[in-house]
């Protein structure tokens, strides 16, 4: 789960990235699940951004896969009116950017590539967070230093009540 204070962090970053970038109208942070995690996309639906974004995203990383160029870093795409670039940030999200088709794509790529990087180590940051805050977990085959607790036999479910995988 990501704090209010990181989520805000991250919609600053778009900001500031659109601030350096005029030429941008758009930025959105996303998971690579597809949610939508920030944005400041006016005029631009981010859920369905974010749901082809992870799409794309798929697509990109297979083509990487299979040619052996290895994880998945950015992905461009031209359109007559403009461009949809889209950034790796941090190990579970992505940074899609929209830009007017005049754009220097050299800056685009700078700022954006900056702008990933920022993202991602907030993002990352608030999940090991998570992470650490839950109640850890014993690996299985464990041995506990508390004494069980004397257990109680467990009714024995009757036939009507037992299933196996086959029978659903």
């Amino acid at each position: 789960m990501v704090s209010e204070e990181d989520l805000r962090a991250v919609l600053e970053e778009l900001h500031r990235l659109r601030t350096r970038v005029p030429q941008l109208t758009g930025a959105l942070a996303a998971g690579v699940d597809g949610l939508v995690v920030a944005h400041d996309t006016p005029g631009v639906d981010p859920e369905g951004l974010s749901a082809l974004t992870a799409a794309a995203l798929g697509v990109a990383v297979r083509v990487t896969d299979t040619t052996g160029h290895g994880g998945f870093r950015e992905l461009l795409v031209r359109g007559e009116r403009g461009y949809v670039a889209t950034y790796a940030a941090g190990r579970t999200a992505v940074l899609t950017l929209l830009a007017q088709d005049r754009v220097n794509v050299g800056r685009l790529h700078l700022e954006g590539r900056r702008s990933g990087a920022r993202v991602g180590e907030l993002l990352d940051a608030a999940e090991a967070a998570a992470r650490a805050a839950r109640p850890a977990r014993r690996p299985p085959g464990a041995v506990s230093s508390v004494p069980p607790a004397r257990a109680r036999p467990t009714p024995r479910p009757t036939s009507a009540e037992t299933r196996t995988a086959t029978d659903s």
